[in-house]
């Protein structure tokens, strides 16, 4: 039950709004700590050295009140920009390795990917307002990331 002061004309609501985007972008899983055999035992095939890629869906979840005036935790307008500044633009049909310098000495897994997203769009984002990253690196494979 949402929580109020005896002065509140109305209690505090929480809200959650979760944008969905898709990208496409190629990777080779491969770590620079690890020798060749090292990577190919722990990689497979994610470690081939011409790389392979994803359709990867990325959910942004926003966390805050929602806005006794406007009816909104923010503006999907807005929350939209930054996804676009954020993932599309750097991303999409990108190869993570060598497009995007963050992963020039990071392994580009989804884990990190997902940390990737979090730290940019936290930057975009009105404070306190990013609750939640989730990635769908196939139908299967799913990770989410909430900036632990």
């Amino acid at each position: 039950m949402a929580e109020s002061t005896g002065n509140d004309k109305a209690a505090v609501r929480i809200g959650y709004i979760t944008r969905v985007q898709s990208f496409s972008a190629c990777h080779r899983l491969h770590s620079l700590h690890l020798s060749d055999e090292e990577n190919k035992e722990v990689y497979g095939k994610c470690n081939n050295p011409y790389g392979h890629g994803h359709n990867y869906k990325v959910e942004v979840t926003v966390r805050g009140k929602i806005d006794p005036v406007t009816g909104m935790v923010m503006n999907l307008t807005d929350l939209k920009r930054c996804i676009e500044e954020v993932i599309m633009i750097p991303l999409d049909h990108k190869n993570l390795d060598k497009d995007v310098p963050y992963f020039a000495n990071v392994v580009s897994t989804t884990e990190n990917l997902a940390v990737y997203i979090w730290d940019n769009m936290v930057k975009a984002l009105p404070a306190n307002l990013l609750y939640e990253i989730r990635i769908h690196e196939t139908d299967k494979n799913i990770v989410i990331y909430r900036g632990e």
